[in-house]
């Protein structure tokens, strides 16, 4: 255990594994793979509604089926409900690459050429599934699609990558026919809207539409880009269009009536195109690829060219920078797809690519890639939040750039700014910052040269001069420039080891000292003035700037620094290197308190101003991992109680899905995995860790706050028109009217003539004392002495539900108190009471359960004083609420004390 735990990843969209579409009612999802987990879309938007848990490996293949998804990852098959895995297949020898789901039946094909078919209605959630069927193929057919041909019944067709395509019955395991092929691979297969017609994709570049009732080639199709046939789609919405996507990211489409090219997306995506599918009588097509992206193109133009409809995407290459952006709301990041992003920290959606302006339409016109056109990729950039409502208050180095670029973050677009430092001898620009009052912007160059530029305007506002260098700041590379917060001071680093302190607005050279060896890395921290630099012996110094002089040194990493930050209050340094480690350093105590080493290297970090989170970055990986600072989370004050200290402590990296599946085992090759059972809530509201604090109840504010503006909602949705009479019914059916509007026959006189009119009112009476499951729940967990359940199905109902529940224990014959003891309404009223002692002692579901409490006191306040029983436990409620009430208000008193403290200090 360490300081910084494991939270999750963001920026993954898509991998290079084909989605599985599946339609439930009117809305249309995507189920997609990311790595060791799946995420499923709602294609209306492309909005995430669903993260899979943490698998053991990566996901191979995805299949789904309503509310079902099957993942192949390993020699496994997982079945998922929703995000809950409900069973595990386990016959396979091999890795499983295919997965197909066939009527009733899961087929899935393994590398060594078996096939197993899994009957999936009725025994879904059973781990005990045997196959009904299991296919062979023979070591000169190696499988690499596999599709059903419609209306044809207990049939599939495979395709190798010898050429051959073979035509299988499921039902008998029987080979029916072996077509010959076309002398090249087949990379995809699917169906078409119309009969025996199918088409096949080939690695040589070629599209093959076959009628396999007769064998016969209908047309075949070249595509003039090099690469193989990666996916097929067959348009439904009754356009004869076929599209298809090749490794070179191209996407295809051809007129299946005119028997010629229609359109081409050239630049649909930067890698090669893994899953196309048009969507079900609509003339939209959905493509994923390799990138990270999952697009949308809807064929609504005139000439018959689609658009891009909506998109999402991340870095198709690993970031570079990353930083916290809007009091860490959000993160900006670098990548070296040339790409400068935001990401919502909060909501996925709200994630976004910053434009570049209209680089779609340049590369078009000149007839290039959009690669060609974007900017380089980004090595350095700074941020100012003060400004973002004014002007462009971001500022960007890149690669091998002799200037710099300023982004306007309210629009999300390149500013109109170029800034270029000494235009009569450019170099590139090495390293940026932006003054604390967001108005000037400070470019070092690999020629040691520094100016200042304003970022309204974007013009030169003078350079900084070491005589003793001639007419550059420093001799050699400027590695690092920063101001401090009052705009009295700025700070530059040389890659030679040199550190200057220059008079930020005169530009003069007030002092300087040097390092010894030469430096690398460079951070400073405005609030208390402190610069610690990296130096090529992997050592980390850290310099009070007014002072001119080295105040701390830490030891420890033993391969090169990539990262270094400062915690917003100052205190910790963190640090992150090639070998694999990331330290915190506690800079009043001068030494390392935390240290934990990953697998795979950090190559860029960040901490949020308010210390929750941390971002890093990896080699090889195209997300960005943050990871939950435990300091502020759990209520131990002791950092020595959790931090590892000297010790370096190995953690695996943060996982896309917060569900983490902690009981799975891998010994020898087989994975056990112990499920629970499905009747047991997920959610489990915890105790506080301290005494003063309360829980609440995460539950929607309208949805507890309609149970105390109940009356208010009733009244405003009271109907305006009078009722309409209900419909007449035959003549010779009599009827009777109802309340509801529904027509109800008359029962014949001689059904209750016999019955007395006591039996009725006591049979009605009984009926509607029947236990339903509030009063079940509520006994059970008072037999129990745990009301978990119980609070967990109230926290489901609607407003309207719950007070209906209330009221049906209310008395109506408040004149008849002998035998008011012994009457269920005041037993079960009684164990409410009780109920909410125990809640509100524990202080779980605060105000939920306070504006329960108010609801049933409106209900039943009358029947309780007039119980002498039920005084008793309502004196207790009333004790335990006061004394809550009384630990709340003190805590709050405390907090706008130290508010008020703080407003009125002088820091």
């Amino acid at each position: 255990m360490g300081i910084f735990e494991p939270y999750r990843a963001i920026g993954y969209i898509t991998s290079g594994i084909p989605f599985s579409v599946n339609r439930l009612g009117t809305e249309t999802f995507v189920t997609v793979s990311v790595g060791k987990a799946f995420q499923v879309y709602n294609c209306a938007k492309l909005s995430l509604v669903l993260v899979g848990p943490h698998l053991p490996s990566k996901i191979r293949a995805l299949a789904s089926y309503r509310e079902y998804t099957f993942a192949a990852y390993g020699n496994l098959v997982g079945v998922f409900h929703r995000a809950n895995q409900v069973a595990i297949w386990n016959k396979h020898e091999a890795k499983v690459n295919l997965l197909l789901v066939f009527g009733d039946h899961l087929l899935s094909l393994d590398v060594d050429g078996n096939m197993y078919v899994w009957p999936f209605k009725g025994v879904m959630e059973e781990d005990s599934v045997v196959p009904v069927g299991l296919v062979c193929f023979g070591d000169g057919f190696t499988p690499s699609c596999i599709v059903h041909p419609d209306t044809y019944l207990n049939k599939v067709i495979v395709g190798s990558h010898e050429g051959s395509l073979q035509l299988w019955n499921i039902n008998t395991n029987r080979k029916l026919y072996d077509f010959k092929g076309w002398g090249s691979p087949i990379s995809s297969c699917v169906s078409s809207p119309a009969l025996d017609v199918v088409a096949v994709g080939c690695a040589d570049g070629k599209i093959h539409v076959h009628n396999i009732r007769y064998d016969e080639e209908v047309v075949t199709f070249s595509h003039s880009m090099r690469g193989s046939i990666t996916a097929l789609s067959f348009s439904t919405d009754g356009q004869p269009l076929l599209a298809s996507g090749s490794s070179s990211g191209v996407v295809s489409i051809w007129n299946l009536e005119k028997r010629r090219l229609q359109s081409v997306i050239k630049d649909a995506h930067d890698g090669s195109i893994i899953s196309l599918y048009f969507l079900a009588n609509e003339p939209v097509l959905m493509s994923s690829s390799a990138d990270n992206s999952i697009k949308m193109w809807i064929f609504d133009t005139t000439d018959g060219d689609p658009r891009l409809l909506r998109f999402r995407s991340g870095h198709s290459a690993p970031p570079l920078c990353v930083r916290f952006y809007a009091n860490g709301r959000h993160i900006l990041s670098a990548g070296q797809d040339r790409s400068f992003r935001l990401f919502s920290v909060v909501q996925d959606q709200q994630s976004r690519e910053l434009s570049q302006r209209h680089v779609s339409k340049r590369a078009k016109k000149l007839k290039l890639k959009e690669e060609a056109i974007k900017l380089k990729p980004v090595i350095a950039f700074d941020v100012a939040e003060i400004r973002e409502r004014d002007w462009c208050n971001v500022v960007t180095n890149h690669e091998d750039t002799a200037q710099a670029y300023v982004w306007r973050l309210q629009n999300f677009v390149i500013g109109e700014h170029i800034l270029r430092p000494c235009p009569e001898n450019p170099t590139p620009v090495k390293s940026c910052t932006i003054s604390a009052c967001g108005n000037f912007a400070i470019l070092g160059t690999a020629g040691g040269w520094i100016e200042r530029f304003n970022l309204q305007s974007g013009l030169s506002r003078g350079i900084y001069v070491d005589r003793l260098e001639g007419n550059h700041a420093h001799n050699a590379e400027v590695i690092g420039v920063a101001c401090d917060s009052t705009n009295t001071l700025m700070i530059s680093a040389g890659f030679s080891g040199d550190v200057k302190v220059w008079d930020f607005k005169g530009r003069g050279l007030k002092s300087r000292w040097e390092v010894g060896c030469s430096l690398v890395k460079f951070v400073y921290h405005r609030l208390n003035g402190l610069l610690a630099v990296v130096s090529d012996d992997f050592i980390i110094r850290v310099y009070d700037v007014v002072a001119s002089r080295m105040v701390r040194k830490f030891e420890g990493h033993s391969d090169r620094v990539t990262g270094l930050c400062f915690s917003e209050d100052g205190k910790w340094l963190l640090s992150s290197s090639m070998d694999g480690s990331l330290r915190t350093w506690d800079i009043i105590l001068a030494r390392q308190i935390d240290a934990m080493h990953v697998d795979i290297s950090i190559t860029a970090l960040s901490l949020s101003p308010n210390m929750d989170l941390l971002a890093t970055t990896h080699v090889d990986q195209n997300g960005v991992y943050l990871w939950a600072n435990q300091s502020l989370f759990t209520g131990d004050s002791d950092i020595s109680s959790y931090a590892s200290g000297k010790e370096v402590t190995s953690v695996k990296l943060p996982s896309i899905s917060t569900v983490t599946h902690s009981d799975v085992e891998s010994e020898e090759g087989i994975v056990t995995q112990h499920l629970e059972s499905r009747d047991v809530p997920s959610f489990r509201p915890l105790i506080p860790q301290m005494p003063d604090l309360v829980t609440l109840s995460l539950l929607p504010k309208s949805q507890w706050q309609g149970l105390i503006n109940l009356d208010i909602i009733k009244l405003r949705n009271k109907p305006i028109e009078p009722p309409k009479a209900p419909e007449k019914a035959p003549f010779f059916l009599p009827s009777i009217p109802s309340l509801s509007g529904e027509v109800l026959f008359k029962p014949s006189e001689g059904d209750n003539a016999e019955v007395p009119k006591a039996e009725v009112d006591r049979s009605n009476r009984l009926a509607e004392l029947l236990p339903s499951k509030f009063i079940e729940l509520l006994r059970s967990g008072t037999e129990a002495n745990n009301f978990l359940p119980f609070t967990d199905y109230i926290k489901g109902l609607s407003p309207s539900t719950l007070d209906l529940e209330l009221r049906m224990l209310q008395i109506i014959d408040d004149d008849d108190e002998e035998d008011g003891v012994d009457r269920p309404e005041l037993q079960l009223i009684e164990m409410l009471l009780n109920y909410f002692i125990q809640e509100v002692s524990l202080q779980n579901d605060f105000e939920f359960v306070q504006a329960l409490i108010r609801l049933f006191l409106k209900i039943h306040g009358d029947t309780i004083r007039r119980q002498p029983s039920l005084q008793n436990r309502a004196r207790e409620l009333l004790q335990t609420q006061s004394r809550v009430w009384q630990r709340v208000d003190k805590l709050f008193q405390g907090a706008r004390c130290m508010i008020t403290f703080f407003s009125n200090s002088q820091f």
